[in-house]
């Protein structure tokens, strides 16, 4: 499951450059699911890679220019959005196996803690993931890919997020080898200021 799964994401997010036209606020994520992914890639037994997303997730950030330490970010995902590209397989990563989505239909990110370099480009984005019931700290790498005014009179921000998980540190009980034991997870998101 790609990179980070909301994580997250999701997730994630906040920091920036220290330009004196950045804008502090809070930030919905786009509404319309076109600017945003959750996607995730792991190990198939060693021999292929399984690529996969959740089509449906929601979350926001908050951005402080001024301390962008005070920033934060909070990402909900649907589980059962889970999309492999084959719907046989989707249905066992919805499973007891896997996800449980009857049981845990959703997994959430709350950020803990935000520290921007120097550069205010990258930070990392430490919270509490909860998946399958069971919450644990992950920290997010996260790439500001830009912001400012939109053409119809908004402003955004967009961010590029990785993390990597342990399947075994969530519960997840289905086992497939060594080479299957994390799963990597990105977040691309597209905040809209409110």
């Amino acid at each position: 499951m790609k990179k980070t799964l909301l994580a997250s994401a999701v997730t994630l997010a906040m920091m920036g450059t220290a330009s004196a036209d950045q804008h502090s606020g809070t930030y919905a994520f786009d509404k319309k699911d076109a600017h945003q992914f959750i996607t995730f890639e792991i190990s198939h037994l060693g021999y292929s890679t399984l690529y996969g997303r959740f089509n449906e997730f929601d979350g926001q950030f908050t951005f402080d220019a001024d301390n962008p330490a005070n920033s934060s970010v909070e990402v909900t995902i649907d589980t059962a959005s889970v999309d492999s590209n084959h719907a046989e397989r989707d249905k066992h990563l919805r499973s007891e196996d896997f996800l449980y989505v009857d049981e845990y239909p959703r997994a959430t990110f709350k950020s803990t803690e935000v520290v921007v370099n120097d550069d205010g480009d990258e930070a990392e984005v430490t919270g509490d993931l909860t998946l399958r019931g069971v919450t644990r700290e992950v920290t997010l790498d996260v790439d500001l890919v830009g912001h400012g005014e939109d053409p119809w009179g908004g402003y955004r921000m967009g961010f590029d997020a990785q993390t990597e998980l342990r399947l075994e540190d969530f519960g997840i009980p289905m086992d497939l080898g060594p080479a299957s034991e994390t799963v990597k997870l990105e977040i691309s998101v597209e905040g809209i200021r409110q």
